[in-house]
């Protein structure tokens, strides 16, 4: 789960992590009157989307004036912003931050996430702030410092100087501004389990102080029964709606941009499917696994949410029965098609227990349905349905 900027900092500063003051803001008068609640001379008005690039996209904009806060709210707010990570569709802004503004000295970069190579926590550092990390590990990686923490001893003060070190900052009072912010990214990222806690920029005042101009801060979505306060955050907004509907019925679903939708049971046996689907030459529009113990109510339901996405071309309904048993799957399809109706083809394969029953469940029920009895036949037989 995301969160925004303002939602984030709000947590970090729980943790001691230094930020400057805001207001979040819904509409242009909120705006403003957070601006002269903040007071000062100078304001960043910031859109609010679950999205980086805001700041090339037109989503950032100084402020010198009461004025210009007004008229910057004005144009962000109900923008629709494009960015590099928002697709070409973009996001629509719904709420701002305005916040005060800041001698910036410096720009760095911190991130905190995990290693899944070595199985700990990382922390990265590096000098070039304000620009995507991605770009700078793939033309300069040795500006990029990592510190990886033993889970035994936890993050040692040792490594924080490390950090500050390698970001240049010598002067005493940078290092233990550093240490302290260091450490209460650290700590936030795992007392909150997130997945990951980005500063970028991180930087450097003019009076020697670390700040976190931005935050981005990802959740692990199975520990969120564990901070009812970050879950009341959510935005559902800002979300993909058929990814929201697979929510409140218990279904692990991602929409993806191909044309063939899956409907399958078993991570494992998801990725495959979409795997082999590529191998034959097409997309998958989804990851869809409804689980091991599905019933027909929830077969139907993720039924419906792949035929209602418009791209899809043909569906391939691919299921070993293991603890789920394939003729619940049979049923589940048959009460799907018959309640909305099906103008795509439809492939099914289905292996393990009540198999045959699955089968004949389905063929009795006078549906057009292309069966088959392997995964490949399957993803062959969608591809080629797509194709014509």
């Amino acid at each position: 789960m995301n969160v925004h900027e303002h939602q984030g900092k709000e947590i970090l500063r729980r943790f001691g992590v230094a930020t400057p003051r805001g207001k979040v803001a819904f509409s242009v008068d909120e705006a403003v009157a957070g601006a002269e609640e903040l007071g000062g001379e100078v304001w960043v008005v910031k859109a609010q989307i679950h999205a980086g690039g805001r700041g090339k996209g037109g989503g950032v904009k100084l402020a010198r004036s009461i004025e210009e806060v007004r008229a910057h709210a004005n144009e962000i707010l109900g923008m629709t912003l494009v960015t590099h990570q928002t697709g070409p569709a973009g996001k629509l802004v719904q709420r701002l931050y305005v916040e005060e503004g800041c001698d910036i000295a410096r720009e760095l970069y911190v991130g905190v996430l995990l290693d899944r190579a070595n199985g700990r926590v990382v922390i990265m550092a590096s000098t070039e702030g304000g620009m995507d990390i991605e770009e700078v590990a793939a033309h300069s990686p040795e500006k990029i410092h990592k510190v990886w923490i033993d889970p035994a001893i936890g993050f040692a003060a040792f490594q924080a100087r490390q950090l500050a070190f390698a970001l240049g900052l010598t002067d005493k009072v940078q290092q233990r501004s550093a240490a302290k912010f260091f450490r209460g990214l650290y700590d936030a990222y795992v007392e909150c389990d997130c997945s990951m806690a980005e500063i970028n920029p991180l930087v450097v005042t003019g009076a020697g102080d670390v700040m976190a101009l931005d935050a981005k801060l990802n959740f692990d979505s199975n520990a969120l029964y564990r901070h009812p306060d970050i879950l009341a955050m959510r935005d559902l907004s800002e979300e993909d709606p058929s990814e929201v509907e697979a929510g409140k019925h218990g279904l692990s679903f991602i929409k993806l941009d191909g044309s063939i939708g899956c409907l399958v049971n078993g991570a494992g046996l998801a990725m495959a499917t979409m795997d082999t689907i590529k191998l034959y030459g097409a997309e998958p529009a989804n990851f869809l696994d409804v689980g091991g113990g599905a019933t027909a109510e929830k077969v139907a339901s993720a039924f419906g949410i792949i035929t209602s996405d418009p791209a899809v071309k043909a569906i391939f309904v691919n299921i070993f029965g293991g603890i789920m048993k394939c003729d619940v799957i049979a049923e589940g399809v048959i009460a799907a098609v018959t309640t909305t109706g099906l103008d795509v083809p439809l492939i099914v394969r289905l292996q393990g227990t009540n198999a045959d029953r699955g089968k004949a469940l389905l063929a009795e029920s006078g549906l057009n349905i292309i069966a088959v009895n392997t995964m490949a036949e399957g993803a062959e037989a969608a591809v080629a349905a797509t194709k014509g």
